[in-house]
């Protein structure tokens, strides 16, 4: 596949991305509509501490998983 110029590939939950060169995680989530605050990030197979997020600029070639934090629930669930 051919990006733009200053653009990188990577893999989010299996399927293939693109973002601009040199965005750091916390602005890619963004980007691809989620929430930094409600998500946990597997980032070339390691879960990547939230504390890390800021300096981590995401590469050509990596692989993230992304999993929704799910909050809540029914009261009838423990009935």
């Amino acid at each position: 596949m051919n990006n733009p110029p200053n653009t990188i590939e990577l893999q989010v939950n299996g399927e293939s991305k693109t973002c601009a060169s040199g965005t750091k995680l916390p602005n890619f989530l963004t980007e691809v509509g989620l929430n930094p605050r409600l998500v946990a990030v597997e980032y070339n197979g390691e879960i990547l501490a939230r504390g890390l997020w800021d300096q981590t600029v995401v590469q050509s070639g990596d692989r993230l998983e992304i999993v929704t934090i799910v909050g809540g629930g029914s009261s009838a669930a423990n009935e």
